[in-house]
């Protein structure tokens, strides 16, 4: 189309360029002189052409899409789950999940294994901040752990002193 335009704009180019021009103004004639001064049709420029509207598109150039039939598929219709677990920093987990505006569960327990794998195979950034939550809470626990060894190894000494 562009081309076309750019070919007809070239063409009248040619035409303006190639037309004769009009002879230098001639002195006046005797018998002419002798006329009031009446006023000669001047020649009024000849504007140039303008390149003629692009021609309506043909039907092989006209867009696919208006020629598609319509689908008779039903559209795909969404469903919204929340999901929603929380963590304590003891490493207590819990699922509430929500279905529209319907709770659907709520308060559910779940290992911190189930979490944990859980949120490797939904995403990397996912499993990274599960992970350093999980970490936390083993920290945690190994520290209330050797607390509770050494306070067992303290009750061990006292009942062996009684044992003696």
């Amino acid at each position: 189309m562009v081309s076309d335009t750019l070919t007809e704009v070239q063409a009248v180019e040619k035409t303006d360029a190639e037309a004769p021009t009009a002879p230098a103004a001639e002195a006046p004639k005797p018998a002419e002189a002798a006329k009031p001064a009446e006023a000669a049709p001047a020649e009024k420029p000849v504007p140039a052409e303008k390149p003629a509207p692009a021609e309506p598109a043909t039907k092989a150039e006209k867009p696919k899409a208006a020629a598609r039939p319509k689908s008779t598929a039903k559209k795909t219709r969404t469903v919204e789950l929340t999901l929603t677990v929380t963590g304590t920093a003891e490493g207590e987990w819990q699922a509430d999940l929500v279905h529209g505006t319907q709770r659907v569960v709520s308060g559910l327990v779940i290992p911190a294994i189930a979490v944990a794998k859980a949120a490797k195979e939904l995403h990397e950034d996912i499993a990274e901040g599960i992970e350093s939550v999980l970490e936390a809470a083993r920290d945690q626990h190994r520290t209330r752990m050797e607390e509770l060894e050494a306070e067992l190894a303290r009750v061990k000494a006292q009942l062996a002193e009684l044992s003696e």
